[in-house]
């Protein structure tokens, strides 16, 4: 069922139920134990109030045909026009209005005048046996049961509208890229609403009670005191309870906006930026709601213009280190990469796999602090140098913990720090051994080690890939994680299976796609 039929198909079963609630079941019982009919009498009223029903029901029908009227027409059309759906969105927003109005209007009048005529027609000619009293105690009833209806049903359109207004706007978005919006305008107050509705629940009892007593003793002056009793309970029970029933549809009015504020208040503090308020309201939530999607929409760029800022920054640090030395250039994007495609193959999230990158990209950072003399000398290193060397891991920690706030940077610190540790425990600068090393600075020992091993250096030519292969294989569980390695084995023999279909079908390989795309 669509968004419109739901729509109709609630209004009706609203409409249902709060008439036989209001009409049915408070005038019916109110009347039945107030009026003392004689058996002739009941014949006579069952015809005028079927007759005035059936005329209440072709002016209701026919103005909710008009009301509804811009909302179908925009759900009917295969593709409405910008015009179209904005005409039904603000229809839309006045529906629970145009509903109560309605029923404080033909569903009122459309009753009460026609059952008052024909009423004062039967008691002129005889046919009803009680006094010209009866309509008007019978229209300040039908008027305090036709408002207490009213505000049944306004509250309740206002929840089956919902749905509609969201409908509508993802049209308007999905079909003409522009976002329908009241902009905040309120068409019913917070205030009015509780003015009315605590007025009518609060008075309605009374007031019912009143009109019914007055009524009664009209009828019957020398009433027992235990009839009156027992009715006027069976009438303050009635009047209370339907007060109590617009009393928790006020209240939901209230919660329910402030229930989703909150929720969305939360995920917001949780970081998650694309989540939006519906904008169902035509009360001042309207402006709490256009104000609070604002100021999301304002969360989200700065996080995105954080984001890309901070992407910056990793790959600016990797690119100022690759700079010192030519030989070593693009090393820390191929760590990362590498790194990243073994996150991957082991299934970690997408959050883990994010920092698997950039502490790829920062895990040498430390060479920044190694003086150019050893860093770039031409030819193997002596044991002091290579001990110079083997102090960047530290050097590398000790420079990101100078990035402030602390907690910036403190997830990845420990890949840094152990990206050069072993298995066995003769890594540094810790000598870790097995799980003691973290996961990232395992998986980067993998990813730096290949690297090394195909890159050209002065002194030296890069290897093959199979070479590297096989003294990664033999490393594992002494100097790599056996399961890291594995994993990165099996993406480097998919990747040269692609070559090779790609050379086999003429076509030029396709580069894979950089793991630094990863957000």
């Amino acid at each position: 069922m669509g968004t419109y039929q739901t729509f109709v198909t609630q209004l009706f079963k609203y409409y249902f139920i709060s008439s036989i609630i209001s009409v049915i079941g408070v005038g019916g019982v109110l009347f039945a134990t107030t009026l003392q009919l004689e058996r002739g009498d009941i014949p006579v009223l069952l015809r005028i109030v079927i007759l005035s029903f059936f005329i209440m029901l072709v002016v209701e029908w026919l103005i909710y045909r008009r009301d509804r009227k811009p909302i179908q027409q925009a759900f009917n059309t295969p593709v409405p026009s910008k015009e179209q759906l904005r005409t039904a969105y603000e229809q839309a927003h006045r529906f629970p209005m145009l509903t109560g109005l309605r029923v404080m209007g033909p569903h009122l009048f459309g009753l009460s005048i026609p059952a008052l005529l024909l009423t004062w027609q039967a008691i002129r000619k005889g046919q009803l046996s009680f006094s010209y009293d009866y309509l008007f105690y019978a229209l300040l009833c039908a008027g305090l049961i036709s408002a207490m209806h009213a505000m049944i049903e306004y509250f309740k359109t206002s929840q089956a509208v919902e749905p509609v207004l969201l409908r509508l706007q993802q049209l308007s978005l999905e079909l003409y890229q522009e976002k329908l919006s009241f902009h905040g305008k309120v068409l019913v107050s917070i205030r009015t609403k509780f003015q009315l509705s605590a007025l009518l629940i609060g008075a309605f009892p009374l007031l019912l009670f009143s009109v019914a007593t007055q009524f009664r003793l009209s009828q019957n002056p020398s009433l027992p005191m235990e009839q009156f009793i027992s009715w006027s309970l069976i009438v303050l029970a009635i009047g209370i309870c339907l007060s109590m029933y617009g009393a928790w549809l006020l209240y939901t009015t209230i919660m329910t906006p402030l229930a989703r504020l909150t929720k969305t208040m939360n995920e917001v503090e949780q970081g998650k930026f694309d989540v939006r308020l519906g904008e169902v309201y035509s009360d001042e939530f309207a402006t709490v709601t256009e104000g609070f999607n604002h100021m999301v929409e304002g969360l989200e760029q700065r996080e995105v213009m954080n984001r890309k800022m901070n992407e910056s920054f990793f790959s600016t640090l990797a690119a100022a280190l690759d700079a010192r030395d030519a030989y070593t250039a693009g090393h820390s994007e191929r760590v990362a990469r590498y790194a990243v495609e073994i996150g991957r193959k082991a299934g970690f999230s997408a959050k883990k796999i994010a920092l698997i990158k950039k502490t790829g990209l920062l895990h040498d950072i430390g060479k920044i602090a190694i003086p150019d003399a050893v860093l770039l000398k031409e030819g193997r290193l002596t044991d002091e140098e290579f001990t110079i060397i083997k102090e960047h891991p530290v050097r590398g920690e000790e420079i990101l913990k100078q990035i402030q706030p602390p907690e910036l940077m403190a997830d990845y610190l420990p890949g840094v720090r152990s990206h050069h540790e072993r298995m066995d425990g003769r890594g540094y600068p810790d000598q870790l051994s097995g799980k003691e090393i973290p996961v990232i600075g395992r998986i980067l020992a993998v990813a730096d080690a290949y690297d090394a091993m195909t890159s050209d250096r002065p002194y030296r030519k890069g290897m093959d890939v199979e070479k590297a292969i096989t003294i990664l294989e033999a490393g594992k569980g002494t100097q790599w994680d056996e399961l890291y390695v594995d994993y990165f084995i099996e993406w480097l023999r998919e990747q040269e299976q692609l070559k090779e279909k790609s050379r086999e079908a003429g076509q030029p390989a396709k580069h894979e796609e950089s793991a630094l795309s990863v957000k």
